[in-house]
């Protein structure tokens, strides 16, 4: 039995208030999974089919997002002027570079996601997972001239070795650990590393697949999650993540419903549209102990 050493229990209530700029209550960010799967392996699966390969069923559900989705969720987020972070599976900058480069040409912020989803950090070796992410890196930074700062895990997965790879491989910041409205420092062996709030429930694979929401349902819970952190935000800065996946949130029938919750959350004042790593910044620089 085994507990965790990562950070301390910091209950939010002790803690000094956070100002974010221009003393805006919520740090509201948009995090855009860009995705390879494997053809011969499991990954998300709308319905399991256990034993059938090639999946041809999960598959093309999947690959819709990059052939379709993609492109109509650029197209709302430029007409809403959001810049997005990518969760980016470096095996995307081989296999779709075009994605890659659009993403950069719109000054989107990279962060790394592992080589593909059909592959997870969980159950590797030390040396095989530092690999993995030197992997990651180093296409991403071939890819747009960048070494992404960010990270999220393939399935948010991780070893009890990730964040002291991550800090020693020059990864600012993780996106792994949803237990918090706010950034908070975790321990490393060398380095630092910030955690930065992403959407665990607030992500539309958990909200359509598992809670069975209806689109309604989802743009209803994105505009209640931040109407409550807008109220909180007054008295300290919170951090709001949306968590979309092409293939799910850019569907002909869903895409609108996510257009009405941006543009909720973008008519009020006193919030700072931004991305993770601006997020990490701001924090690491007037809130960091």
């Amino acid at each position: 039995m085994l507990d965790n050493t990562r950070f301390d229990y910091s209950p939010i209530i002790t803690r000094p208030p956070i100002r974010w700029p221009n003393n805006a209550r919520v740090a509201f960010w948009v995090a855009v999974n860009i995705e390879h799967f494997k053809i011969d392996r499991p990954g998300t699966a709308m319905h399991p089919f256990p034993g059938i390969i090639p999946d041809i069923y999960n598959y093309s559900w999947r690959d819709y997002g990059v052939r379709v989705g993609i492109w109509r969720l650029m197209k709302l987020l430029d007409r809403l002027g959001i810049k997005a972070g990518v969760m980016l599976n470096s095996d995307v900058c081989i296999h779709y570079p075009l994605i890659v480069e659009e993403c950069v040409k719109r000054g989107w912020e990279i962060l790394g996601h592992g080589m593909t989803n059909s592959q997870f950090l969980a159950g590797m070796t030390e040396d095989q997972e530092r690999e993995a992410i030197r992997t990651v890196i180093r296409t991403i930074r071939d890819a747009t001239g960048k070494a992404p700062r960010g990270w999220l895990g393939p399935a948010l997965a991780e070893t009890f070795n990730t964040p002291d790879i991550l800090a020693e491989e020059g990864i600012a910041y993780v996106c792994d650990w949803c237990n918090d409205d706010q950034p908070y420092t975790m321990k490393v062996r060398k380095g630092q590393l910030l955690s930065v709030p992403y959407g665990i429930e607030l992500n539309d694979i958990p909200m359509f697949l598992e809670f069975k929401v209806t689109p309604d349902g989802f743009r209803r819970a994105i505009c209640d999650q931040f109407d409550q952190l807008y109220a909180e935000g007054a008295e300290t800065g919170r951090v709001m993540c949306i968590a979309l996946h092409p293939f799910i949130i850019a569907t002909p029938w869903r895409i609108k419903y996510l257009e009405q919750a941006l543009q909720h959350i973008l008519r009020h004042k006193d919030v700072w549209v931004t991305t993770a790593g601006e997020i990490a910044d701001w924090y690491t620089k007037h809130h960091s102990r």
